[in-house]
């Protein structure tokens, strides 16, 4: 069994004990040949030991509660996730208004080739004018705060897997915690039934009365007890790792989201940048404004189609964050119930 070194030195620790408890218990019970010298005394010991084994594992299973109690980790992870994703609404905002100038510059391109057919070379210049002027939509701006959403949640979306793995393992821990706990509840009620043959060779008819009274309760309830509290703690782990989850496969769709952004965004500086050229060269060689504008012409359709796709990547970038921050936030009210 593939288990993490936390447990395993757990295990072996508890191990140790058990043996040394476990020696000292048949010691006790062997000291003398005869029944008669069995005494009170080493009934007590007995009972010690065993209490001191019980006590190991509440100790184990205490600390489990503890951390599985200590949300800190966690609701510091969830911070930063929204964080970013306020970083992100910040970015699509930004994006929005650089589309926006891209719109415009469309239309100047659009009134320029429509006064151009009609014969309107002088305002046909100053539109060219204009959409030269107007230049690249996508400000220092945008890339600036481009690379730092980017970075951000490539950095989120490593601590989520890490976090992630670290889950894993401990409820991998877990499940053989809980076979370990019910193992020693066995053994409990099995030394039981020796307390009360030792009981009875010492005749301590009071003893004996106590302990009938203790083997009258079904073993299986503790079993089921035992059971309900490691499904506690297993349920707890399933639903921090759900965030977890939920949480990375958000982060995910973001930075697909930003690479295809990125990539039309390149697309559509190349293209501007062709229609720029031909403008200025209508611009500075008048002769030549018609093919100018017939290439212009030609490119102007995908540069439009560029603008479309890039309108829905903004549109769905920022209802993509909106969407994942409320699942966020229903996944955390689930945790907390």
């Amino acid at each position: 069994m593939n288990i993490d070194s936390q447990f395993s030195a757990d295990l072996s620790s508890y191990d140790n004990i058990i043996d040394e408890n476990t020696s000292r218990v048949i010691t006790s019970l062997t000291t003398g040949v005869e029944v008669r010298s069995l005494s009170f005394d080493s009934l007590k010991e007995v009972t010690g030991s065993l209490l001191d084994m019980n006590q190991e594992v509440a100790k184990v299973t205490l600390e489990w509660k503890k951390d599985i109690g200590n949300n800190q980790e966690l609701f510091d992870l969830v911070e930063e996730y929204f964080d970013s994703s306020i970083q992100i609404l910040d970015f699509c905002t930004v994006f929005e208004n650089c589309l926006k100038r891209a719109r415009n510059s469309q239309l100047i391109i659009e009134l320029a080739v429509k006064q151009f057919e009609e014969e309107m070379y002088v305002k046909t210049l100053e539109e060219l004018k204009k959409f030269k002027e107007a230049g690249n939509p996508f400000t220092k701006e945008f890339f600036t705060l481009f690379q730092l959403v980017y970075k951000q949640q490539v950095s989120m979306f490593h601590k989520l897997q890490r976090r992630k793995r670290k889950l894993k393992k401990k409820l991998k821990s877990m499940k053989t915690w809980r076979m370990v706990s019910k193992v020693l509840f066995i053994f409990a009620f099995v030394s039981v039934l020796i307390f009360s043959v030792v009981a009875a060779a010492i005749a301590a008819p009071p003893f004996v009365t106590a302990l009938a009274g203790a083997l009258a309760v079904p073993i299986s309830s503790v079993g089921k007890w035992c059971d309900s509290l490691w499904k506690g703690y297993e349920s707890a782990l399933k639903g921090k790792k759900n965030l977890i989850s939920s949480m990375e496969i958000g982060t995910f769709i973001k930075i697909n989201e930003l690479a295809h952004i990125r990539i039309f965004v390149n697309k559509l500086e190349i293209e501007m940048e062709s229609l720029l050229n031909n403008a200025d060269f209508a611009l500075r060689e008048e002769d030549v404004v018609k093919p100018a504008i017939d290439e212009i012409k030609k490119k102007f359709e995908v540069f439009m189609e560029t603008i479309e796709v890039l309108c829905e990547r903004a549109d769905k970038c920022s209802t993509d964050v909106r969407r994942a921050r409320t699942v966020i936030l229903q996944k955390i009210n689930q945790i907390s119930q």
